[in-house]
């Protein structure tokens, strides 16, 4: 099960938020690219990188924070968070980005995934399914769409994506543990791989996680446990990538 450490980008800071609120920002570092080479250090082969004034529709300000990030690290980075178009796609893809997360484009658009997949491949292609409940959210979670989670998950599928990012948005920076329930539900309904986000800030989390024994679910994203020193990555690397 691969460990991704997550770095969530506001004006050119690394910050963190609790249920994706603005106003519960908290900034931990000033060069994001740093804390990328840091994660790289202790063992990282992924990192997610999202956004979050890209995610709000406030274009251009973490372009350089993201591009610093690129070429600090040798880190394969996915990144979320204001892409909307195949052009956005394309132009990240071009810039070193291993694989785009479509998250509100994707819901308001959901051929745009299929599109994404046949022109760029299903490798490159990851889903964000952010929900809160059974209710998928988008423009950084300030809004929910009229998608169930099941019926997204589903379209997603349809559309050719093979890999989902789900993220539980209740538990999301409050370190109560990932939604085990909807995880097992998900991965059962489908054939996609699986990365949970939202809440796991301890080892029993990730234990359960990966008690599960569900071979779809590939992975599981970490930030502020991290950040708060709760969890240390080059630990649970080792333990769960055998690293």
């Amino acid at each position: 099960m691969l460990i991704i450490p997550a770095i969530d980008l506001m004006e050119g800071r690394c910050v963190r938020l609790k249920q994706g609120v603005q106003a519960t920002r908290k900034i931990y570092a000033d060069d994001p690219a740093a804390v990328a080479a840091q994660w790289e250090e202790e063992g990282a082969t992924w990192i997610h990188v999202v956004d979050l004034d890209g995610a709000f529709g406030r274009t251009g300000a973490n372009g350089r924070a993201i591009t610093a990030i690129l070429r600090r690290t040798g880190c394969a980075v996915e990144l979320g968070g204001g892409i909307r178009t195949l052009e956005d796609i394309e132009a990240w893809l071009e810039l070193g980005v291993a694989r785009v997360i479509l998250g509100t484009a994707a819901v308001l658009r959901p051929e745009l995934a299929g599109e994404a997949v046949h022109r760029f491949g299903a490798g490159r292609i990851v889903a964000g399914v952010d929900a809160r409940g059974e209710r998928v959210a988008i423009r950084g979670w300030e809004e929910e769409s009229a998608w169930q989670l099941a019926d997204f998950v589903a379209a997603m599928e349809a559309a050719g994506v093979r890999r989902i990012i789900y993220t539980d948005i209740a538990r999301d920076g409050e370190g109560s543990g990932p939604n085990l329930a909807r995880l097992e539900a998900i991965a059962r309904s489908t054939g996609m791989g699986i990365i949970a986000s939202g809440g796991i800030s301890r080892p029993e989390h990730l234990a359960a996680l990966a008690g599960l024994a569900l071979a779809n679910i590939e992975g599981a994203i970490l930030g502020t446990a991290l950040y708060e020193k709760e969890l240390i990555l080059a630990d649970l690397i080792r333990v769960y990538q055998g690293e």
